[in-house]
């Protein structure tokens, strides 16, 4: 009887021992099932930078040029004309770019002309020279960095050689750096001779221009 419950007394110690050992096991996997789930599993969590960084894209690496050396400016300078033996008056306003290089060369680039029409005054005056056939002059600076007031280039034409339908004229200005050397100011085309006695159709000037630099210029 007594060997019987010690064999009872045995079995009983060895079931309990057992589900012990069962209850570790399973609290165990649902341990590591829980660790997989948030990438644990007994080590740190793949660095997801590292894997797969991110990269700032670099700005652009600009490749300086000499023209970066260079820079511009704007000027201005003024046309004056004259009738016969008047003085000079403003009759306009020519604007250009000054281009500055890195070796201090100065050069003008992109002339552009603002005309200003006749007055009713200047009308007659202007009629006057063509019943006259005399000269119609303009002036403009010799330098066009330096003050007014200081020397000019004059140049003239006819009278009579400007009207068409409207007063067309013709500038080509000869430079030198900022200095101008000389102005051919007269007719877009060959002025007829004799010239015929023609008042313009429109009290409007059609202007053209021409900008020549350095060796091309007359000295």
């Amino acid at each position: 009887m007594e060997r019987r419950n010690r064999k009872t007394l045995l079995f009983c110690f060895c079931l309990f021992f057992s589900l012990i050992i069962l209850s570790s096991a399973f609290q165990s996997d649902e341990l590591l099932q829980d660790d997989e789930e948030f990438g644990l599993e007994g080590r740190r969590a793949p660095d997801l930078d590292h894997i797969n960084p991110t990269r700032t894209p670099s700005a652009p690496v600009r490749r300086r040029s000499s023209s970066d050396h260079d820079s511009d400016s704007k000027v201005q300078f003024s046309l004056e004309h004259a009738f016969a033996d008047s003085d000079f008056s403003p009759a306009g306003t020519f604007t250009a770019r000054l281009k500055t290089s890195s070796h201090g060369g100065q050069t003008l680039t992109k002339l552009r002309f603002s005309r200003t029409g006749f007055s009713e005054t200047e009308k007659e005056e202007f009629k006057k020279l063509l019943k006259d056939d005399e000269f119609y002059r303009i002036r403009i600076p010799s330098n066009v960095l330096s003050p007014p007031g200081k020397d000019y280039i004059i140049s003239s034409v006819k009278a009579r050689c400007l009207p068409r339908e409207g007063l067309d004229e013709h500038f080509v200005i000869h430079m030198d750096g900022v200095n101008i050397l000389a102005v051919n100011y007269g007719s877009p085309g060959a002025c007829q001779y004799p010239r015929p006695l023609k008042y313009p159709g429109k009290w409007s000037f059609n202007s053209y221009t021409v900008l020549k630099n350095s060796e091309q210029a007359p000295r």
